[in-house]
């Protein structure tokens, strides 16, 4: 009988421990897009800084990685986004069989507000994991220009 009743309350803790890996992809895809939208609405540094884990990483061309939240408001305090839109779409979204950790890649494109220019078009690769709160904030971020359009 104690076999028994232990088999059950194991099987009955990992059944609730587990996770919904594709409604999880697409609560890091929406993750995603909601802070494209944010970068629409904000700016791109705000939606950055708003969506930035404490110790999260942007590697960027050119440059060594920019470690942690207080380098990132250190980047974005020396220069201005309000002349400029950056949105990006996610393609791929994918998670770990425990629900915390994951990615998306997509397709970017940077362009003036004036529209003046011809936007600059590329892909990236964001790295993501909920917070305390579970809400996903990214931990690597990085991308590469190049696309033709």
């Amino acid at each position: 009988m104690k076999k028994s009743l232990l088999l059950f309350c194991l099987f009955v803790s990992v059944s609730f421990a587990q996770v919904d890996v594709e409604k999880e992809k697409e609560t890091i895809k929406q993750a995603d897009i909601e802070f494209s939208n944010l970068s629409v609405k904000e700016g791109f540094h705000k939606a950055f800084l708003a969506y930035v884990a404490d110790d999260g990483v942007l590697l960027r061309p050119n440059s060594y990685p920019f470690e942690g939240r207080k380098a990132i408001e250190e980047l974005y305090s020396k220069s201005s986004d309000s002349s400029y839109i950056l949105t990006w779409k996610p393609s791929f979204a994918d998670v770990s069989s425990s629900g915390d950790m994951g990615y998306t890649y997509g397709t970017w494109e940077f362009k003036t507000k004036t529209g003046n220019d011809k936007p600059s078009y590329g892909t990236y690769t964001t790295f993501w994991r909920k917070d305390k709160n579970g809400n996903w904030k990214f931990v690597l971020d990085t991308g590469n220009d190049g696309l033709g359009k």
